[in-house]
């Protein structure tokens, strides 16, 4: 096959959520012809498991709920016209003598590239559930492992178990809404950042260590449950109207694990300018880990202009360091004549 018969990118970029959608943005800034792939139907990425969660520590963005984050990240994504194929997983990954890559799906679509910037984030995950005998019963009512409404606690007593920043985020969200948050984690130290699990720890309940070890309901709503101690296995039964598990999920890369890129136990290794351990692939975001590597959004967003740029001067050495800034780049005139003139 001739080179100029296949529809060769200059970047493709896999994953859809907070590092990808900057990065689709910023290789639009850079003049890059630009592929986005996600395996789900929808952009956002993990973070469309918590559309309700209220999101701080973006720069310059008032608190705002993920879903509202997510709209505004893509409609940004979409600013040069990138093409986005959604509901294809990537299987295989091969490079021809030419140095194009050369990306298969699953279901057997083929995506030609010359780089690569690899922001799967946390893969496709699914929830780690009770493995409690009965828990299955209650999760159309009132056991829940994501929150996407939270009125429905309003007035309520609250049960959330897990230590990480979700539980810790949802119990200082419904803490200002219900008659009652308890907290409960297996283990005395939290994993959440310092400052939400201080504020946490001065509205609700928190009991440590403890882990729900049975649960007791009538029909098919949960009304309470046991709580062990992790270290005497002491119970106690508290009643409760609502409860949240927040445990974390398990983590599927698919076929980017037979990649044979380097790896630590966060994530595959990348330098200082996100470099993978194979010539033009790169990484950004929470697939990735690095000695200052920073697992906020705002950190995302560095990582895809640091990754975008090294994908850049992979294909032109002799490219500009970095994308001219928005107020002065020509890629942005006419668009802002057409703001002015709305």
């Amino acid at each position: 096959m001739n080179t100029d018969e296949r529809d060769i990118y200059e970047i493709t970029i896999i994953g859809g959520g907070p590092a990808g959608l900057y990065a689709s943005f910023y290789s639009g800034m850079r003049a890059m012809r630009t592929k986005l792939i996600d395996a789900k139907q929808e952009l956002g990425g993990f973070m469309r498991t918590y559309p309700e969660k209220l999101v701080w520590d973006v720069g310059g963005v008032d608190p705002i709920r993920c879903e509202k984050l997510i709209d505004s990240l893509e409609r940004q994504a979409k600013t040069f016209d990138p093409t986005i194929v959604l509901g294809q997983e990537i299987a295989h990954m091969e490079r021809g003598d030419d140095q194009v890559f050369v990306l298969t799906s699953k279901t057997g679509e083929r995506h030609y590239t010359r780089t690569i910037l690899l922001c799967a984030g946390r893969g496709m995950t699914h929830v780690q559930k009770l493995n409690i005998e009965g828990a299955n019963r209650y999760e159309l009512t009132n056991l829940h492992y994501t929150v996407t409404d939270l009125s429905r606690f309003k007035d309520k007593r609250v049960l959330i178990s897990g230590g990480g920043d979700s539980a810790v985020d949802w119990a200082n969200e419904i803490v200002n809404l219900a008659a009652e948050v308890i907290v409960v984690h297996r283990r005395d130290q939290f994993t959440a950042h310092e400052l939400p699990v201080a504020q946490m720890k001065a509205s609700a309940v928190v009991m440590t260590p403890y882990y729900i070890s049975r649960l007791y309901g009538a029909g098919d709503r949960l009304e309470s449950v046991d709580l062990a101690h992790s270290e005497t296995e002491a119970i106690e039964r508290i009643e409760v109207d609502e409860v949240i598990v927040s445990h974390g999920y398990d983590r599927d890369f698919g076929g980017l694990v037979e990649w044979k890129l380097d790896r630590e136990d966060y994530g595959v290794s990348v330098d200082p300018r996100m470099r993978t351990s194979i010539p033009g692939i790169f990484g950004a975001g929470d697939f990735i880990t690095y000695g200052s590597k920073v697992r906020l959004i705002a950190g995302a967003f560095s990582d895809a202009v640091l990754a975008v740029n090294s994908a850049k001067f992979y294909m032109e050495p002799t490219a500009s360091d970095m994308a001219g800034v928005s107020s002065h780049n020509a890629r942005f005139f006419e668009k802002n004549k057409a703001i002015v003139q709305a």
